[in-house]
Parts: C-alpha cells; sequence; structure tokens
C-alpha cells in the first residue's frame, strides 16, 4: 500500500466553489484600503461590508471618496449617512453614470439650481483636501446659477460644468484660504471674485471660461489678475476679442483661443518662462494686399536646444483687401515675450510672397531678435496664376534694405526656383551679413538639378562661399 504525507490537496471542484481560505481578509488593514481605494465608486467599497465585520469597520476609513455609479438625487443623502467623524478626507470625487432616460425625461428626475447648491454644501461640510466635480449634463433643462460655498481645507478644485449654460458665483464671505489649483470647465465666471477669495493660488485652469461683472453681464474679453498664481492655462473654442493677463510672479502659460477679428491683448508677466500661445482668426479683415492672417503663434524652448519662435500663419486670396499697419498691427500684439525663430507658413494659392514676406522682416521687433527665419510654403497641386498686375507682387520690395544682423540660419520649404524665387534669394542674402547657412527645400514639381532655376540658386552662393548651401 502506498501512503501519501503531506498537506491533502483540495480538489480543483472544491476550489472553483470558493473553498479556499479567505487569505485577502488576513491583510493588514492598510493593504485592505488599498484594495478599496481601488474600486471605481465609494459604493463598491461599502458593499465589501457583507463579507466581514471587519470589512464593515474598513471602507468608512477611507481617505479618497469617489461616486460614480450613484445617481444625483440619492448622492447627497449618501453624503449625510457616511459615518461621523470621518478621517481626514483627501478627496472627494463625483461623477454620474449615464442613465438612459425616457423622453422627455420626467420633471422628478430633472437637476435644478437649488439641488446642485445643496449637493456642493454637502460636500463641502466633508472638508476634503481636493475636490472634483462634474455636473450630470443629461439630466439639466436650461440654465444654472451656481452658488461655491466655502472648502477651507481645499487645496484643489476641479468643477466640470460642460456643456451648459452655467453662472458659477461666489457668494459674500465664501473664502479658500488653502486653495493652490483650481480647474473651470464651461461657466460664466465672475475671476476676479475667485480670485481675491483665493489668496495661496499657484495654478489656473479655465476652459470655455467667460468672465461676468455684478450684473452678470458675459464679457468676450477674459482679464485675469493675480499676484500669486504661477501657471495660467487659458482654452476656449468660442471667439474671444481680448485678453487681459497681470501676473508678476507667473512662469507658466498656456493661451489659446479663437478671433472673428481685432483682438485686444495685454500680458504683463514679466517672469514668465514659458509660453505657448496660439490665436486663430476666421474674419477677412486682417489683410496685407491679398494675405489674409490666419493664426499666430507665440512658443518658448521645450527642450534643450530649441529656440523660442513666433510662428505666423497666411493665406493668399484675392478677394482680400489691403491693410497693411491692420496686418503688422495685429501681430505685434502678440509678440509679449522674447523669440529667435520666426516661422511663416504661406498658402500661396498661385501668388507670390516676397513683399510679404520682407514687410514682416521690416517689422523693429523682429529683425532685431531674429536668428532664424523658417518659410514653408504651401503650393496648390494646380498650376495657377496671378492675374496682371496682382497686388501680391510689388514692386518695391526687390529694394529694400533691411539689417538682419543677427540672423545665421534660413530655411526654405517649398521653393519652386522661379525668378521671384531667386530675386528672395538674393535679397536675403544681401541683407543678412552674418548668415551661415541656408537650406533651400525644393517644391514638387519645381525645379530639379537639372533646371536652370536650380543652376541659378548654385550660382548666386557663388558671390558668398561663407555660406552653407543644403538644396534638396
Amino acid at each position: 500500500m502506498h501512503l501519501r504525507w503531506g498537506p491533502r490537496r483540495r480538489s480543483p471542484r472544491l476550489l472553483a466553489q470558493g473553498g479556499g481560505p479567505d487569505l485577502i481578509s488576513d491583510l493588514p488593514d492598510d493593504l485592505l484600503l488599498l484594495v478599496l481605494a481601488g474600486l471605481p465608486c465609494v459604493s463598491a467599497a461599502a458593499r465589501t461590508g457583507v463579507l466581514s465585520r471587519r470589512w464593515r469597520s474598513l471602507w468608512p476609513s477611507l481617505r479618497q471618496i469617489v461616486f460614480s455609479d450613484v445617481p444625483f438625487h440619492s448622492l447627497e443623502a449618501v453624503l449625510d449617512r457616511l459615518p461621523r467623524p470621518l478621517p481626514v478626507v483627501s478627496l472627494i470625487k463625483i461623477r454620474f453614470p449615464n442613465e438612459r432616460l425616457p423622453w422627455p425625461i420626467p420633471e422628478e428626475r430633472l437637476v435644478d439650481a437649488a439641488s446642485v447648491n445643496s449637493l456642493l454644501r454637502a460636500a463641502a461640510r466633508l472638508e476634503p483636501e481636493e475636490f472634483e466635480f462634474e455636473l450630470p449634463t443629461n439630466l439639466l433643462d436650461g440654465p444654472l446659477i451656481v452658488d461655491l460655498p466655502c472648502f477651507h481645507r481645499a487645496t484643489s478644485i476641479l468643477l466640470d460644468l460642460h456643456p451648459v449654460d452655467v453662472i458659477l458665483r461666489v457668494p459674500t464671505g465664501v473664502e479658500f484660504p488653502a486653495l493652490e489649483e483650481l480647474h473651470l470647465w464651461a461657466c460664466t465666471a465672475d475671476i476676479d471674485a475667485l480670485l481675491s477669495c483665493s489668496p495661496r493660488l499657484r495654478t489656473l485652469c479655465l476652459s470655455n471660461v467667460y468672465s461676468d461683472n455684478d450684473d452678470l453681464a458675459v464679457s468676450a474679453t477674459l482679464a485675469v489678475s493675480s499676484a500669486s498664481l504661477q501657471e495660467l492655462v487659458l482654452l476656449q473654442t468660442d471667439w474671444m476679442d481680448g485678453v487681459n493677463i497681470v501676473a508678476p510672479t507667473l512662469r507658466q502659460l498656456t493661451v489659446s483661443f479663437p478671433a472673428m477679428e481685432k483682438v485686444s491683448i495685454s500680458v504683463l508677466a514679466p517672469m514668465v518662462e514659458m509660453v505657448a500661445w496660439r490665436c486663430c482668426y476666421f474674419e477677412l479683415s486682417i489683410v496685407f494686399g491679398v494675405w489674409r492672417l490666419e493664426q499666430v503663434t507665440l512658443q518658448t524652448a521645450e527642450r534643450p536646444g530649441q529656440l523660442p519662435s513666433l510662428q505666423i500663419h497666411a493665406s493668399a486670396n484675392p478677394i482680400f483687401v489691403s491693410e497693411e499697419e491692420t496686418f503688422m498691427h495685429e501681430i505685434e500684439k502678440h509678440m509679449f515675450a522674447e523669440f529667435s525663430v520666426l516661422d511663416l507658413h504661406l498658402e500661396t494659392n498661385g501668388h507670390v510672397f516676397g513683399a510679404l514676406v520682407f514687410h514682416v522682416l521690416g517689422m523693429n521687433r523682429i529683425c532685431s531678435a531674429m536668428q532664424k527665419l523658417k518659410v514653408i510654403l504651401q503650393r496648390s497641386s494646380v498650376k495657377e496664376g496671378c492675374s496682371p498686375h496682382c497686388p501680391c507682387e510689388s514692386t518695391g520690395w526687390r529694394s529694400q534694405t533691411i539689417s538682419l544682423t543677427r540672423i545665421e540660419e534660413v530655411e526654405i520649404s517649398g521653393c519652386g526656383g522661379d525668378d521671384h524665387d531667386i530675386d528672395f534669394l538674393k535679397l536675403i542674402l544681401k541683407c543678412a551679413p552674418r548668415l551661415k547657412k541656408m537650406i533651400v527645400k525644393l517644391s514638387d514639381g519645381g525645379a530639379s538639378s537639372s533646371d536652370d532655376g536650380c543652376t541659378n540658386i548654385y550660382n548666386i552662393f557663388k558671390a558668398y562661399s561663407s555660406v552653407e548651401l543644403c538644396l534638396s
């Protein structure tokens, strides 16, 4: 007879039926709390109480309280039923399930301002260190006026009020003494009031947020004035007519917005180090000759060795009306930080570009700062030509004398090698005495190594032996 020593193995069938020991419940409390914190909603953590008395006593000790599947009208009662006293709450995060509701939505299911404000006050009573809240947009039946209550201990607040019309107010006496980071999405707010009651605010992120005054009159000009801000993010998808920033300690600025016409820009941030600024124009009012201004971008260096740049996008169309002073004045508004690279993206549509480029190079701020010039020509695949006496071909630009004493490198992409392009290269070489390198990338269908145009490009560099030519 064969004897078997050692612990008896359970059959796979018994293990599959859950007959094994409860190894998880034997873990220390700290590890079990980590398990509970990984659950998607605090209601799921509460349901672990059916396992044992120990689990029932653990989940109320969670420092992070996340709601993601509790219906709106039940949530305030759930908050009030949380056992007291609670431990120090590090996070309250409120999201709502995407319910499939009948249409029209029953009136008792709809959310109004009173219920939203009451829920926010219930959350504030728990005094979290971080608070995140997203409105249940599928239950809203029109604009809301939301009063933000005191969050005395909160260092971070995120409010996603998209996509309905929400007016966010700060009642008299409300303060956020510990608040360091504020994120707002899709609302109208009194920015001055928020900043005045947040003396320690370091980071402010506004996405589709509009300013109002005491009369709730919405303004398309966004104004931010703060002595404590170090990072500011403004992201808009609706057009704006102005940005006004006063932030003496600001280090990082990110702004993106569309403009219908001329904009008012004022940025006072003497200590700013990182800038990512973009303005897109959607009207035809900012023009020079046949060129319409489409976008201006100001970007500081993102990595070592990279130079800060000013990027200008423009497209040509003969229906435009010349307003030289308007075009250049509009570009100047965006030049509030230092840059060393001028990056021109030009959609030519069959027109020539020399007059525009040298008009831009003639700006004092540009010619005195620029170390590198990039011109990217986006030519039409269909051969187009200018009409006789087209305003794109100003006769005066070839005789201009501009002192480009700091420029060391020029890169031109989409060069066709025709007479206009050759004249443009000659004038650049004449005006840039310290030029070291020129990169010329030929356009598809443009000059080839056997063309006269390409030969002419090589020939003009014979008189400038100190300049390295890279032709491809």
